[in-house]
């Protein structure tokens, strides 16, 4: 099993905004990122906190931000939350209705210095985003479908990440694969087994009483 497996807190979870910037201080030192779940209430159905709320995070704070942008339109969203002090920025394949506009994404995050991800939801193939995968820093694989937290873990993903894994390897590209949804340890050890390099995680730390015992049991250790 590898030792550089990356654990990512979700903030899906918080349900009270104020409290997120003390979780991710809590978390910070145990986890690597917080996986700030951002939300429009129409590419998901839920709403969350915007990058005024991320930016209050960030100072108040030293954990790295991986932001998935759960939203419609991510282009015109971008740099508020590369301003917002995001260290990931992670769209979804899906948001884009003119598929050419990933690549400006793409360009728009690097520019900045910032890590680019493209997330794709359970029912989007690995066939559909092979064209892309080459130019992101990350690839989000959601095991459950986005905007809900507690939802059980999807087996289908396992081939993906499987697939994701053995891409990487014949062509010597670089991205690192994160999963997302319904992580426990049994399905950790097996995700890490064929090739997951981050591991997102909601409720089963959240929840955990012994939080730094829930994330090194993700770890696989």
């Amino acid at each position: 099993m590898k030792n550089n497996v990356y654990i990512s807190v979700s903030t899906d979870p918080i349900k009270e905004h104020q409290r997120i910037a003390e979780y991710a201080k809590e978390m910070q030192g145990y986890a690597d990122f917080l996986h700030c779940d951002i939300m429009d209430g129409f590419f998901v159905e839920n709403k969350t906190y915007d990058a005024q709320l991320l930016k209050n995070i960030n100072n108040h704070s030293l954990i790295m931000l991986d932001v998935h942008l759960m939203c419609d339109e991510p282009l015109k969203m971008i740099d508020d939350y590369i301003k917002a002090g995001a260290n990931i920025i992670t769209v979804h394949y899906e948001a884009f209705k003119d598929k050419s506009d990933i690549m400006l994404a793409i360009d728009k995050i690097k520019k900045a210095g910032t890590l680019a991800g493209l997330a794709i939801k359970p029912e989007t193939t690995i066939h559909d985003i092979k064209v892309y995968i080459h130019d992101f820093d990350i690839i989000l694989v959601m095991a459950v479908e986005p905007g809900a937290s507690g939802q059980k873990f999807m087996p289908s993903t396992f081939e993906k990440v499987k697939t994701l894994d053995l891409l990487r390897k014949e062509n010597d590209f670089k991205y690192k694969i994160e999963v997302d949804g319904g992580i426990i340890p049994e399905i950790s050890e097996k995700l890490i087994n064929v090739g997951a390099d981050m591991l997102v995680s909601g409720s089963y730390i959240f929840k955990a009483n012994d939080k730094l015992k829930a994330i090194e049991q993700l770890r696989g250790k």
